[in-house]
């Protein structure tokens, strides 16, 4: 089964402007809104929305007894039939989504065909309460890929470094060798446990401070025998910003052909979930404790991925579980780059155990860290410079996504205004490294 791009709506986000219903009447030929195939309503000081949803297993398909309407394998469009219509409007009445109504201008049924996958009422809506997501796509290329680590990994529920692993490795592929330092990637059993693997790529337990110096050796030894591999490591931020650093900096600095990827929870979640170099300011880790004497982290993250670019490597990018159609282009154009020099990724990962929050909610949070620019999405290389992948110019309050989790329950005003500048500040200086073009 395939999956296919959809139009989402954000009703929280609508301001009941009606700029998507006249551009989508403009497009199709009318001045008239009433003519538009997207309709917004307004109900109970808030707005919903009518339009084809394109459903799987469309009613309206099933009761037209003309077969006018059928559903695209390709596009996952209901196409309508113009020549096989008999105008019965039955359709109407199987639609549960006022999708498809009968337009008196034309003197037939009108529906949403997605302006052949260039909404016109997506662009037209200034308050991002629509959008076009075009990730299944993702689905679709990858989904019938092998998952190369086994069942059964020892994970928290809910656990987004899980996820980003078992991704990654399905799209890198099984020429792969991986290191894995301490950590939560390695202590939900990826490099196994008495005697067995985690994985079916071969993988080492490297130690945290020379994670980058050992896949060295891998890489250079496998050159030596004529084969292309891809030296992978999965670390967390301790293993990467901290004790990892000075052999992931020398590499970097070398130019050796790693692909780096740091699984970011911002903490060392695996040995009882204390502060590290990249935990963010007032953040509650049991070595930030709050209390009377202190109300958790008092410095701010470092911003590892930043500092990954100053040392000039081939590609440095940050990603996010929330948005995973932009992790997969950064996964290949980072396999591709550890071709030729060092590719680091830097990936954010919410921890349901070391956050706080419930484990049905990872994937939120994740979106919510981009949403409200406390995370920005962003590629480097040195040939074209800074680029946003993801830019918010209307961010989500950044409280929404303070009060999301429990670590940082305790924030005083003042906390959340140093934040919130902060994020400020940041957001200024990666726009104006995006606007200075390659370095």
């Amino acid at each position: 089964m395939s999956a296919f791009s959809t139009i989402a709506f954000k009703p929280e986000r609508c301001n009941g402007c009606n700029d998507c219903m006249s551009a989508c009447a403009a497009v199709k030929g009318s001045s008239n809104r009433a003519d538009s195939r997207i309709q917004i309503v307004a109900a109970d000081n808030s707005f919903e929305l009518a339009m084809c949803r394109q459903c799987g297993d469309p009613k309206c398909v099933s009761v037209c007894p003309s077969a006018a309407l059928s559903k695209d394998a390709g596009s996952g469009v209901i196409a309508w039939d113009e020549s096989k219509c008999v105008n019965c409007l039955l359709c109407t009445v199987g639609c549960a989504y006022g999708g498809i109504v009968h337009s008196a201008a034309v003197g037939h049924v009108v529906k949403c065909d997605t302006c052949s996958d260039d909404p016109a009422c997506v662009k037209a809506c200034d308050q991002s309460a629509l959008s076009f997501i075009t990730s299944a796509r993702v689905y679709n290329e990858v989904g019938d890929l092998e998952d190369l680590f086994v069942p059964g990994l020892a994970a928290c529920p809910g656990c987004n470094s899980e996820l980003i692993m078992r991704h990654t490795l399905r799209r890198v592929g099984a020429e792969t060798v991986l290191a894995i330092p301490a950590g939560c990637c390695a202590g939900m059993g990826s490099v196994g446990y008495n005697g067995t693997t985690g994985t079916k790529v071969p993988v080492f337990h490297s130690l945290l401070t020379n994670t980058a110096s050992m896949l060295t050796g891998v890489k250079r030894q496998y050159k030596r025998q004529g084969r292309e591999v891809t030296a992978m490591a999965m670390a967390g931020d301790g293993g990467a910003s901290d004790v990892g650093f000075q052999s992931l900096s020398g590499a970097a600095e070398r130019g050796e052909e790693i692909l780096f990827i740091c699984v970011d929870n911002e903490g060392y979640m695996n040995t009882g979930m204390q502060r590290s170099s990249c935990t963010p300011y007032g953040a509650w880790t049991t070595t930030t404790p709050v209390g009377e004497h202190g109300q958790g982290k008092s410095q701010d993250a470092k911003n590892m991925p930043l500092m990954m670019m100053m040392h000039n490597c081939a590609y440095v990018a940050t990603a996010s579980t929330g948005f995973m159609e932009d992790l997969y282009v950064k996964l290949d154009r980072a396999v591709e780059a550890s071709k030729h020099g060092f590719a680091y990724l830097h990936i954010y990962s919410p921890c349901t155990t070391g956050w706080r929050f419930p484990a049905r909610a990872t994937t939120e949070v994740a979106r919510m860290a981009v949403e409200t620019n406390f995370v920005m999405l962003w590629d480097y290389s040195p040939a074209s410079g800074l680029a946003l992948t993801h830019p918010i110019d209307r961010p989500r309050p950044i409280a929404e996504y303070l009060k999301a989790h429990g670590k940082y329950r305790h924030l005083t005003r003042e906390q959340v205004g140093h934040i919130d500048a902060t994020i400020t500040k940041n957001v200024a200086f990666i726009k104006r490294l995006a606007e200075a073009g390659p370095l």
